[in-house]
């Protein structure tokens, strides 16, 4: 945290932002602005995804992160736990993706009117439960849910996914297992390369 922006580690199961209605306003950006006015949002994490979340520390630094997350100049990574094995150490996800809309907050693959939309996929080894396996993601695109569709599209969804995963999955583990583990921009105001990290919970 300095005069140009702060960075916390969200957890899973509390909203970004507020959402609609009384008894969603409690999230990590008002809990933030409490402790600091000039806190600003820049970018978003799923309710149920846990992890680092950046905040600009008013308007000017606002402007320059959101024109960095649009240039994709901020690379963010995640681990997540999934169900089964891929084929391969690594590999890529490049399929379109958009609203589901009879079905929302869900998101589908959609070949007609879906975006474009790519994740990069590494195998870190073994998950936390028999069966599963702990991979790296690094969302190239910044769709909402892209990991959590692309994952499951491929045949793995993520544990704990009580959106997207099967009841077997969705079941076997107390929240998504889905952590943004690494985050590293230029500085918005000197720009110098800055790089925060936080392990899996899992």
């Amino acid at each position: 945290m300095d005069a140009c922006c702060l960075v916390a580690v969200k957890p899973a199961g509390l909203l970004s932002v507020p959402g609609r209605g009384d008894d969603k306003q409690d999230c990590l950006a008002t809990r933030l602005q409490a402790i600091y006015p000039d806190a600003l949002v820049v970018h978003r994490l799923d309710m149920a995804t846990s992890g680092l979340w950046l905040m600009a520390r008013g308007l000017a630094m606002q402007r320059r992160l959101a024109r960095a997350f649009e240039q994709r100049q901020v690379h963010k990574r995640y681990e997540a736990a999934v169900a089964g094995t891929p084929s391969g150490t690594s590999g890529e996800i490049a399929l379109p993706l958009a609203a589901d809309w009879p079905n929302r907050p869900r998101q589908q693959v959609d070949h007609v009117h879906g975006k474009p939309s790519l994740t990069r996929w590494q195998v870190l080894g073994p998950g936390p439960l028999p069966g599963t396996t702990r991979l790296a993601l690094e969302p190239v695109t910044g769709r909402s849910h892209q990991l959590r569709v692309h994952l499951l599209a491929i045949g793995h969804p993520i544990v704990g996914d009580a959106l997207y995963a099967p009841p077997d999955v969705a079941t076997a583990a107390p929240r998504l297992w889905l952590h943004a583990t690494d985050l590293q921009l230029a500085h918005p105001g000197t720009g110098e390369s800055m790089h925060w990290t936080s392990a899996a919970p899992f």
